[in-house]
């Protein structure tokens, strides 16, 4: 067990080491072909070089760095900008409850907890989202925190914490409230509702909306449920699963790392991003790249990855996509079985992407089926033509198509008087959207 152990310390800060190498390649190859000396030789080549060191060194640089929120004032109904401010709600060991306060605004009508992906990037991957739903609305949104930074006296976290959290979460902001779950957590955000449904009916949502989520992963195969299904829990133990190094405060905890989950980010669309990655490169070289371009814009997200403890990742693997236990209506936590049919007085939408290659469509609207006891005229779903998996939560799809019908179903089932109360734009573009993806690029980010 020791040499297991030893042997998982030694993969982790190999794979660090391996990083912070090309990092120092980066830099190395900026500084050398940027001597003043190689001015008097004026060969392209000294420009490549310098164009690939910068752009290597801030690539590598990005994959251990959480990025800023970065949300941008929200435009008040007289002109004048209020600007937002980032505050912990609510503090738990493994995840923050995080508030967007937009100063000297009053409280908005709809109250929407924004409930982000433990998959191997940080919540500040559903940034432009955030962005677009603040004009209309106050959003609150789950912010995970990265295993490697969480000491092993905090204990596990696994599926049912995480239900537990969400459970805890809705039961804090009270039951006026809409429920917006993204990709992996949309069948535990479902769990969560059933739980608070049965256990205290009147901390229910209004609202659960469940966009691109594996409901039933073997409603529709991708590349992703056939992996899950290809390996056994033992394999993939001993192919993933690593111990975090002694540089981080969650030294000797069992993750899986978040640089192994982006090489498979990464695997998926390779060619698209040797491609990105060498056109920016000669942007660079020819001087005609910026700081804030789009290319720069996607990948200081996109390459910003956390770890995710290793209970979590497996049970996530073995009890929704292996065992179908949410899709089968048998999960329980903590032993005790959570009936998806007790949900009644919660509306529920699904919202899919027709080119969605993570969640296929017919994974996440296989809720609607699921929720025996909601009647038809509480349940909704929207397939976005077009759409990759990205796009249905950012992007041109999200701005001009879903959002305005999410923000429709939410006032359909809330108060009577809330039409009366809220104002927003239907359509067009959404001031302050910050997304750098258009529809072309919805297929390079995998959540």
């Amino acid at each position: 067990m020791a040499y297991k152990g030893l042997r998982g310390i030694v993969s982790y800060d190999a794979m660090e080491t391996v990083r912070n190498t090309n990092e120092w390649m980066g830099a190395s190859a900026r500084a050398i072909a940027s001597y003043p000396v190689f001015a008097l030789f004026p060969h392209p080549m000294f420009k490549l070089m310098s164009a690939w060191g910068r752009v290597t060194e801030r690539s590598f640089a990005r994959m251990v760095i959480k990025p800023d929120w970065e949300i941008p004032p929200v435009p008040g109904a007289e002109g004048q900008d209020h600007l937002v401010y980032v505050e912990p709600a609510v503090r738990r060991p493994f995840g923050d409850l995080v508030h967007f306060r937009v100063a000297r605004r009053e409280p908005m009508a709809r109250r929407v907890l924004l409930v982000a992906p433990m998959s191997g990037h940080y919540a500040t991957l559903l940034r432009s989202t955030v962005t677009s739903l603040l004009q209309d609305c106050d959003v609150w949104v789950t912010d995970w925190h990265n295993a490697r930074d969480i000491p092993v006296s905090k204990g596990k976290f696994d599926v049912e914490d995480y239900t537990a959290y969400l459970v805890d979460f809705m039961r804090y902001l009270g039951p006026d409230l809409h429920v917006v779950a993204v990709c992996q957590p949309a069948p535990l955000a479902l769990a969560a509702t059933a739980m608070l449904a049965e256990q205290d009916p009147s901390a229910q949502p209004r609202s659960l909306t469940l966009i691109g989520g594996p409901i039933d992963p073997d409603a529709a195969a991708t590349e992703v449920t056939d992996f899950g299904n290809r390996v056994t829990m033992g394999q993939l133990e001993h192919l993933a699963i690593q111990q975090v190094g002694f540089k981080y405060r969650g030294a000797g905890r069992m993750v899986y790392p978040g640089l192994a989950q982006l090489s498979s980010f990464i695997a998926m669309n390779s060619e698209t991003h040797v491609k990105a990655f060498m056109d920016k490169i000669v942007a660079e070289a020819r001087g005609e790249a910026s700081e804030g371009d789009k290319h720069n814009k996607f990948y200081d997200e996109y390459l910003a990855v956390m770890d995710m403890t290793a209970e979590f990742y497996l049970s996530t693997v073995a009890r929704i996509f292996q065992n179908l236990e949410i899709a089968q209506n048998r999960f329980t936590v903590n032993g005790q079985p959570v009936d998806l049919g007790k949900i009644r007085d919660v509306a529920v939408m699904t919202v899919e992407g027709a080119n969605d290659d993570i969640s296929a469509p017919g994974q996440c609207v296989a809720a609607l089926a699921l929720c025996t006891g909601v009647p038809d005229s509480k349940k909704a779903q929207h397939l976005e033509p077009g759409a990759g998996h990205y796009g249905i939560f950012a992007g041109k799809s999200w701005r001009l198509n879903i959002r305005p019908l999410v923000l429709d179903f939410m006032d359909e089932h809330s108060g009577s008087d809330l039409a009366a109360r809220t104002k927003r734009k239907r359509g067009g573009q959404v001031v302050g959207d910050t997304s750098p993806l258009g529809p072309e690029d919805d297929a390079k980010i995998a959540v």
